[in-house]
């Protein structure tokens, strides 16, 4: 491997760069990128150190990592009450693999910056117009018109904004009672009760209520107790837009390291990891830990490789390998790369993304999910791990609170004409608040046959 030149917030600009916006006017997005690197940090150094330590956790065997969110956040369906009814579901969903595991589980939200999309065109067609692909809510609008498409700067302080906001709320959220142990208990049994198949989940959230009876009963005042009644959740994106992930870059007061405070944690995409790429270079320079996808072209040699630049300290916690690789192939392609990794001794947190690999164009014309090959793909990430002896650390998964159609399955088995009544995604489809508790059980048995 070639040894790499000195690291700064601006060394990725030597580096080919790709799923970069055509900025029309770079005068105003130089403007609006130094609005941004005046702007206060949206996370804190002292926050990342802590979500490394849990994944830390999660790297040993002793944590389980759950990482949801949107697919890509909106600016207009940005409320107090979508947040909320995601960091619901996510809680649920958390309760549930924590009890069924027995072990902490680390809570990452796809939430406060997860705005960009990469695209497989820079161009679509619309009619006889050729128009800019739409890159989230960060870069553009949705809207198929020349006007809507055209990149414009201004979106990313609006985007700055609206992470703070989230995250603002957020914090006020885990920390004020809403995610108090038994509300959240409360949440899961209204979905047993509910549930299709309630009566397969009944047991467990039965057992759970034992539990919480048997610790107030031993004067464990659950409501009092902090463990118990607050949570903290991180946030995560993946940094595609490298100007904007620059402009929040600062150095760490304590330790003088460089931190991206856009977010807790950081990713690299299936489209953006070439081991000499500008996203790469990037993201081996910061402190936060750090995910990277990967999908079904990835080789042993290369996987090692990009552990080495991005890990070089063998840090664990530091690096999160993130599996994309679609329900048929996720069992014989991961194994050959867990034992590469597993001999070379990098401390990494294997999670699955069980979304990417699973999307197709249902007979609607809708891009669409199947909740079985969801599960598939986990139980195929699950068995790998077995086979091999080392740890299913973590899922990561598109989901949203609201009750949307998206994907097809799950406990109320929605079809293909179900798809229209509620398709509200900027961009991939998700799970919907039910889908996701529901996932979260079946997770659950395949983790409890594991242990």
């Amino acid at each position: 491997m070639e040894p790499r030149g000195t690291w700064t917030a601006q060394s990725w600009q030597e580096r080919t760069v790709k799923q970069q916006p055509s900025w029309p006017d770079l005068g105003a997005l130089d403007s609006s990128l130094k609005q941004i690197s005046t702007l206060p940090p949206l996370v804190f150094a002292g926050e990342a150190r802590s979500l490394q330590a849990e994944l830390a956790q999660v790297a040993a065997g002793n944590a389980f990592l759950l990482q949801a969110g949107d697919c890509a956040e909106s600016f207009e369906e940005f409320s107090a009450d979508n947040i909320r009814e995601k960091l619901r579901v996510i809680l649920q969903m958390a309760v549930v693999l924590t009890y069924s595991v027995g072990v902490p589980v680390v809570k990452v939200g796809r939430i406060a910056g997860q705005f960009a999309k990469p695209r497989s065109s820079d161009t679509e067609m619309v009619g006889d117009l050729e128009i800019p692909s739409f890159r989230g809510h960060i870069v553009n609008d949705a809207t198929p018109t020349e006007a809507a498409r055209t990149p414009n700067p201004e979106r990313l302080v609006q985007a700055y904004h609206q992470s703070a906001s989230t995250l603002n709320l957020l914090r006020a959220f885990t920390k004020g009672g809403f995610a108090d142990l038994n509300r959240v208990h409360s949440w899961t049994q209204e979905f047993v009760a509910s549930s299709p198949e309630g009566e397969r989940y009944d047991k467990l959230a039965r057992e759970i209520d034992r539990a919480l009876s048997f610790m107030r009963a031993c004067g464990i005042e659950t409501e009092a107790n902090s463990n118990l009644s607050e949570v903290d959740v991180f946030t995560s994106h993946e940094a595609l837009i490298l100007g904007y992930e620059e402009a929040l870059t600062r150095r760490d007061s304590i330790t003088g390291d460089w931190y991206d405070c856009s977010a807790h944690m950081l990713w690299i995409g299936e489209r953006t990891r070439e081991l000499d790429g500008a996203h790469v270079e990037f993201l081996r320079g910061v402190g936060n830990p750090i995910g990277c996808k990967v999908g079904p072209t990835m080789t042993g040699d290369e996987l090692i490789e990009l552990c080495e630049i991005l890990n070089p300290s063998r840090i664990p916690g530091r690096l999160t390998l993130i599996t994309r690789m679609g329900a048929d192939n996720i069992e014989e392609g991961l194994r050959p790369l867990l034992r590469a990794i597993s001999d070379a001794g990098h401390p990494v947190v294997w999670a699955c993304d069980p979304m990417h690999g699973n999307t197709y164009t249902a007979p609607s014309g809708r891009k669409t999910r199947h909740f079985d090959d969801i599960v598939r793909e986990i139980g195929g990430f699950v068995r790998a791990h077995r086979a091999e002896g080392t740890w299913p650390g973590g899922i990561h998964v598109e989901l949203t609170g609201e009750n949307v159609t998206e994907c097809l399955g799950g406990g109320d088995e929605l079809v293909d004409a179900d798809l229209n009544s509620r398709y509200e995604t900027v961009c991939d489809p998700r799970l919907n608040a039910r889908q996701g508790v529901d996932l979260a059980f079946r997770v659950a048995e395949l983790i409890q046959d594991f242990t």
